[in-house]
């Protein structure tokens, strides 16, 4: 049924450590039983029950019969021409496809990865929001895209650096599933990766952002906004509707506040869309008292969607009137355009 998870016995990937020792006490055995399995999946990267062969036969057995682990397929596997990105089709366990990159910055590998298949939140110029949403990820399949690159990355004894949750999917949307990915990423006994290096990208759901700076995630949080006014932003980005700017600047201000830091906006770059200069200025007096940071992305071109790039003197001139407000700006890098592996340009082919 379209919008559900698919049924499986217990998945191992699908839990945190504490979720882990819940279910191994509930089998009767205790949580250093659970680290050891924990290590075996995230250290020792057991691809199947059968290779934990450092547990008590019992609990191995256990786990043949009550467990399973997730399994992401390589479908296809594609190269940038400059060699800087690589993207993937994974096979999910029920058939499902979806999109994860590899992105190459000044030596360092960053993971795009997909949090649903598809996306309900309609961006027009989004690849996978013209797609549509068929269902959420299970953190288990989350968790398992970085686990297959960090395979891949091993062959050339490389390793991953940094993970952007902006692959296909609103992860705000699939909160509960994303937030016990990401605990399984940053545990200390296991992947270890630092909260520091993770990003995850919202079109500005409110209540999941204000539940974030109640929870305090110490992850970096990144809106997607590409347009200053209700009426430019509700054009391009449909949830604009539920959620208007001065309902979402207030959630901004909330996470700001709740961290002490600053927070992303990403706005992509439409030529006569949404990069004059009197957009810019509403920009700057939008974002003035919002501890903040601008990526400015130009357009990458997907087929249901018309617009055009700004060019560069545009986005220069849009750059340096946001300096106007002291916001500081960045012109996003352009990774993988010629493979379809570009913001916004993921869409999963059956």
């Amino acid at each position: 049924m379209q919008g559900t998870v698919p049924t499986y016995t217990t998945n191992l990937h699908d839990l945190n450590f504490d979720q882990l020792t819940a279910v191994c006490q509930t089998w009767g055995y205790s949580a250093y039983h659970a680290e050891q399995i924990w290590l075996g999946l995230y250290q020792n990267d057991s691809t199947e029950i059968a290779q934990l062969t450092h547990l008590r036969d019992d609990l191995q057995q256990k786990l043949a019969e009550q467990a399973t682990l997730t399994t992401l397929r390589q479908q296809i596997a594609i190269d940038s021409s400059d060699g800087l990105t690589r993207k993937f089709l994974l096979a999910l366990p029920d058939g499902q496809t979806i999109e994860t990159v590899l992105m190459q910055f000044k030596g360092r590998w960053t993971a795009c990865v997909s949090t649903q298949v598809g996306c309900a939140m309609g961006c027009v110029f989004c690849a996978t929001g013209q797609m549509g949403f068929t269902r959420h990820l299970t953190p288990g399949e989350i968790v398992g895209q970085i686990l297959f690159v960090n395979r891949q990355l091993a062959k050339t004894n490389e390793s991953l650096r940094n993970i952007v949750f902006m692959g296909m999917g609103e992860p705000l949307h699939n909160y509960d599933h994303t937030m016990t990915a990401i605990d399984i990423l940053t545990d200390h006994k296991g992947l270890a990766i630092a909260p520091k290096h993770i990003t995850v990208s919202t079109v500005g759901v409110v209540p999941s952002i204000l539940r974030v700076a109640d929870e305090k995630r110490p992850f970096r949080l990144a809106v997607s906004l590409h347009g200053a006014t209700d009426e430019d932003r509700q054009k391009l980005v449909p949830p604009a509707r539920r959620w208007p700017l001065a309902e979402l600047i207030t959630a901004c201000r909330t996470y700001t506040q709740a961290l002490n830091r600053h927070i992303f906006f990403e706005w992509t770059l439409i030529e006569d869309e949404n990069d004059t200069p009197e957009q810019a200025h509403t920009l700057g007096k939008l974002l003035q008292d919002v501890p903040s940071h601008v990526n400015l992305i130009p357009l990458n071109p997907t087929v249901g969607y018309n617009g055009r790039p700004t060019q560069r003197p545009q986005v220069k001139q849009f750059q340096a009137i946001l300096a106007e407000y002291s916001i500081p700006s960045t012109v996003r890098q352009r990774r993988g355009i010629d493979i379809a592996a570009g913001c916004g340009q993921l869409k999963a082919a059956q």
